[in-house]
């Protein structure tokens, strides 16, 4: 609770400095409360959060997902490929995409598990293998999706009318749903609770009858499938993906935001509500940036930065907690 009463303070007061630093003289409106900046703000929040809620999933376990990105990417020209270039109808070719992307967990999942080999290194070079084979697969060329997407782009580009020139997007709506079904899943099954176990202590949930070795690889699964969806909605959103560049470094945000969240690096904590509010903040930052800057040129450094305070902080609460000689919650609030 305290985790959210804190981030949710932050994200205010950066607000608050960001509307009052976006003040235009000239046309007498605070830039950052526009509607267009509004609504922007609330597309991005849908597209990067469902990729911080999938990050989520592997990191409560104690894990990391460096590969979204290289997944984002896979997803990204598939799609395009697939409609445009061998003719699939877009209710099909949507599923097949989140299939293959599902199936790239999965098989994190058992490598991790089979051949006992660090997360972090499963997932690096998938990171690198993915996208040089999305690279060799593309030739560099662009994967237009033009019109043929039709009515599916409205997953990502559609708006729920609110108002006079205004609306919410659908991909904030999308984040809602996977947000909800996540809270049910952590709060409200035995196997989220277990998941929770198994970052907190993975020997001992073992001991007590826990199949931790399913749990992680679901988890990676999980993961990937929730990049694989994002990397859809994105490319939805600009309508085309090039694969040296599309989703780089999308990991880093998906990664920060859960992290900013509450959601702890050793893993055995984490709120749904909290990974939202660190996807939300993620986006309000580099937008602050670019709004008192005029330039995005530290985005990356103000990425980098935030990461950094959230590792540094996990592990200053982790250090107090065990010099008090409490033991941590290991898993969400009911």
């Amino acid at each position: 609770m305290k985790k959210l009463l804190g981030i949710t303070v932050l994200l205010v007061v950066i607000a608050a400095f960001a509307t009052w630093q976006s003040y235009d003289p000239g046309r007498g409106v605070y830039v950052f409360l526009s509607p267009d900046n509004l609504q922007n703000l609330l597309q991005r929040l849908g597209l990067y959060g469902v990729l911080s809620l999938g990050a989520a999933f592997v990191i409560v376990t104690g894990g990391i997902d460096l590969s979204i990105g290289a997944v984002v990417c896979v997803a990204g020209c598939c799609l395009p490929w697939l409609i445009r270039d061998c003719g699939w109808p877009p209710w099909l070719a949507l599923p097949a995409v989140l299939a293959v992307t599902a199936g790239i967990g999965l098989w994190h999942g058992l490598l991790i598990v089979g051949l006992r080999l660090q997360p972090f290194v499963v997932t690096l070079c998938g990171l690198l293998l993915y996208r040089g084979l999305m690279r060799r697969f593309t030739d560099d060329q662009t994967m237009g999706l033009g019109s043929s997407a039709g009515g599916l782009r409205e997953l990502a580009t559609g708006r729920v009318p609110l108002g006079p020139g205004f609306g919410l997007p659908v991909p904030l709506l999308v984040l809602a749903g996977i947000a909800l079904l996540t809270w049910v899943v952590w709060t409200r099954t035995v196997w989220g609770r277990h998941l929770f176990a198994l970052g907190s202590n993975e020997e001992a949930a073992r001991f007590a009858g826990v199949r931790t070795g399913r749990l992680t690889v679901t988890a990676y699964l999980v993961s990937s499938l929730l990049a694989g969806l994002g990397g859809v909605l994105f490319v939805l959103d600009v309508n085309s993906a090039q694969a040296s560049s599309f989703g780089n470094f999308y990991e880093l945000y998906a990664i920060a935001g859960a992290v900013l969240g509450g959601v702890a690096l050793r893993g055995g904590e984490g709120v749904v509500l909290g990974v939202v509010l660190g996807a939300a903040l993620m986006q309000v930052l580099p937008n602050t940036v670019n709004l008192v800057f005029g330039s995005n040129q530290l985005e990356f450094a103000v990425v980098g930065g935030v990461i950094l305070i959230g590792a540094a902080g996990d592990e200053v609460v982790r250090r107090w907690v065990r010099r008090r000689g409490k033991p941590g919650r290991c898993g969400p609030p009911a």
